[in-house]
Formats: C-alpha cells, structure tokens, sequence
C-alpha cells in the first residue's frame, strides 16, 4: 500500500524524506529491470554471452534508453499522486540566463581541470569501457543511437531522479541543503560502477556541481543540460582516442 503526502492546511507536500528515497529505488529499480527483460529478450538466457554486456554498444545503448523511459515515467505518476504539477516537483523549468552562463563556465573549468588531473596522476581520461562501446556500437551502425542515448536519454533520467526527485523530496529548508547535495551526488557516483573508485570520486564531485546549480537556479532542465554536455565531452574525447 503506498501512503501518500501528508496535507498540512490543505496544501499538497511532497513525499516525506524516507517515502522519497523507498519510491526513488522503486522508479531506479524498475527501469533497470525493464532494461534487463529488454537484454534477456536480445540474448536469451545463455549465460555464457553476457559477459560481453558492459562492453557492448548496442546493448548499453538499448539498455539506457528502456531504463530512462521507464524510470521517468514511473516518476511521473509518483508526482501526480501528490497533486503537485510534474514540472514544478521535478523542476523542469528554464534557468535564467545568467544562471545558465555561469554554469557552463563553471562545467568548463572544473572538466579542463578534471582532465588535467586526471593526466598528471597517469590516468587517461577516456576508459576502456568507453573506448569498448563505441568501437562495438560503430561496428554495428549504431554509432548516432549511442550519441543519442548517452547524451540525451541518460542526463534526462539521471537528473530526472537525482537532481529531480530526490532532491525535492529531501530539500525542506536552507540548513539541508549541502547535505542533499552531497548524498545526491553520492548517491549518484554509487550508480556508475563501471568506472573505477578514481572515476567514481570524479563523478561523485560532478555531482557536487551539479546539485550546486540546481539549488542555485531551481531548474533540472540546466542540469540536464550540463550533464549532457559533460557526456558530449566525453563521447568526443572518445571519437578522437578510437582514430587517432
């Protein structure tokens, strides 16, 4: 039985701190098994064949863009049971534009920098696993659908949740709102096991950036956007690793 937002003076609240956390695993979780259906159905039940999974574009294009349909639509009516509009809850509205600058700049700096580190301590910043998936994608013609799902369809079902979800349920007065970000941000590196506990740290202070934004300008539609260009950056990079 779901129990729904408590009134208080006739106004609709969001879902307490814990309902949005149980409610946030249900839409992760549910779009996740919608994705492995999807895979089983591709690869049957033959074991042997999956462990070829995380390094196969086409799959993890699929996989991406069933798991982000699904989970935000599983949202969706999660809101519509508080009798908030979807897009005030989740915070699907344009930034201002000053905010919108100041983010890209900051997104710029902290990923050149991201990059320099990451160079100096011997790491490269393009992972096998990217490398891996689009060599597998390419092969296959699948290369604009991989752009597509790691651009558009992943920023908008993380954000969606995290920076979306999550962070209305559990933002409720100026005093918690550096550790939202921060267990967002969490939260969200923990999502990435395909990286490395460095690559994780990486993301997780990505993270830190991006629920500053959201906070600093009420909009997930400006996070979505900086995570998609963050992904962008990263598929480029990519492209210039495989042919170079």
């Amino acid at each position: 039985m779901i129990i729904l937002p408590k009134r208080e003076g006739g106004e609709v609240n969001p879902w307490g701190r814990w309902a949005t956390f149980g409610l946030g695993l249900v839409a992760l979780f549910g779009g996740q098994a919608a994705a492995l259906t999807a895979v089983i159905w591709w690869y049957g039940l033959n074991l042997e064949r999956w462990s070829d999974l995380t390094v196969n574009g086409v799959l993890v294009t699929v996989s991406i863009c069933i798991a982000t349909a699904v989970q935000v639509a599983l949202l969706a009516l999660m809101v519509r049971r508080t009798g908030i509009s979807i897009a005030v809850y989740l915070g699907i509205t344009l930034p201002r534009k000053r905010d919108l600058l100041l983010a890209i700049a900051m997104v710029a700096i902290f990923s050149a920098a991201a990059d320099g580190v990451s160079r100096t301590l011997g790491f490269n910043p393009v992972t096998q696993f990217q490398l891996d998936i689009y060599r597998t994608a390419s092969a296959a013609g699948w290369l604009p659908w991989l752009w597509f799902a790691l651009v558009v369809a992943a920023p908008i079902g993380e954000e969606t949740l995290f920076r979306g979800f999550l962070f209305r349920g559990w933002h409720r007065s100026p005093h918690d709102i550096w550790a939202v970000i921060v267990i967002t941000a969490l939260l969200w590196a923990l999502t990435h096991p395909q990286y490395n506990l460095y690559l994780m740290a990486q993301v997780f202070l990505y993270g830190l950036l991006l629920g500053w934004c959201r906070w600093n300008s009420g909009s997930t539609l400006l996070t979505i956007l900086l995570h998609g260009l963050v992904n962008f950056e990263g598929v480029a990079e990519t492209v210039i690793a495989v042919h170079s």
